[in-house]
């Protein structure tokens, strides 16, 4: 039996080329071959917390090549005990003889395929010339975000906002060699309006960007707020915009930010323009205009593991 592989987070932290693996998943959105079932969403009691914790599986086959699940759990109160919120495990399969063939640290991949997936949207969404950021969100992923941005856009000023400003300081000092110029500050009013690309990772419950401060041409890229009661647009941000979202199949269910919209009847499932399978495929449009505003939300979608698992693989096994 073949030696099961580990690949560590250290490892796809120092072998990620974003370019690279938003091209990987460009081609994955258009392989037609791979399978997704809808993934396993519980939520369970977590009494010492008074708040529910969540656990997703996440399973994705490419028939006759490779398969992989990732077991994720969700903690919201993780910072209080130094621990990210969102921990995990993948697990790569050969789909022909079903042996493991790796078990890939979960934390680096999902932020690396999860920021490369809002970057593959950029590209068909955001105007070309895209030369600024606002980053609403300090976690994991927001350094992640605005390199994946700045891969496919010429970005040249990056703003960071978040309720802790020394968080968002430690984000702008770790971006400190990139070609941008990345600041703090203080009130996402302060600078919204003035930005090309607003990318938003939170686990906030309520809105955080209004449509009335949306101006045309505008991007907005919606990456947090994973459960039905969470949102991080309000309803005019949604009205104001043309509407995407990763995938049919969990982005109409899963989040607040298109679930909360539809139940309540402000839009209906006809002003989804498009999903990455249909803008990949190049079956749909993206951006039609330079005065559009384009509203993006990713849920995650175990497609984007599996084709990072085996990018990543592919990386390590070259490598030794």
């Amino acid at each position: 039996m073949k030696t099961i592989q580990h690949i560590s987070d250290d490892f796809i932290e120092e072998n990620c080329n974003f370019k690279n693996l938003i091209e990987a998943l460009r081609k994955g959105f258009s392989n037609t071959g791979i399978e997704v079932p809808m993934r396993h969403h519980h939520d369970f009691r977590n009494p010492e917390e008074n708040k529910d914790s969540t656990i997703l599986l996440m399973p994705a086959f490419n028939p006759g090549n490779d398969l992989g699940v990732k077991i994720v759990t969700v903690s919201p109160n993780n910072g209080k005990y130094d621990l990210p919120a969102i921990q995990g495990t993948y697990i790569y399969l050969d789909a022909h003889k079903g042996n493991i063939k790796a078990i890939l640290d979960a934390k680096s991949l999902t932020t690396k395929r999860t920021a490369s997936t809002s970057a593959l949207a950029s590209s068909y969404l955001s105007r070309a010339d895209s030369d600024s950021l606002l980053m609403i969100g300090t976690g994991a992923l927001a350094t992640n975000l605005i390199q994946a941005h700045a891969s496919v856009r010429p970005i040249k000023k990056v703003f960071v906002w978040g309720r802790n400003s020394a968080k968002a300081q430690t984000v702008c000092d770790d971006l400190k060699d990139f070609p941008f110029t990345c600041e703090v500050v203080e009130n996402i009013e302060d600078v919204i309006r003035n930005v090309a690309i607003i990318s938003c990772a939170t686990l906030s419950a309520t809105a955080l960007v209004f449509g009335k401060w949306l101006q045309e041409g505008q991007h907005l890229d919606l990456v947090g707020a994973y459960k039905k009661d969470m949102r991080e647009a309000d309803d005019e941000a949604i009205l104001k915009s043309s509407v995407f979202i990763d995938t049919y199949q969990g982005g109409l269910k899963e989040s607040g930010d298109i679930y909360i919209p539809l139940s309540t009847n402000i839009i209906t499932e006809d002003a989804i323009k498009a999903d990455l399978f249909e803008l990949c495929s190049g079956t749909k449009k993206g951006r039609t205009s330079d005065k559009e505003i384009t509203y993006f939300k990713s849920v995650g979608h175990a497609l984007e593991d599996l084709v990072a698992a085996a990018h990543f693989y592919n990386e390590f096994t070259t490598q030794k």
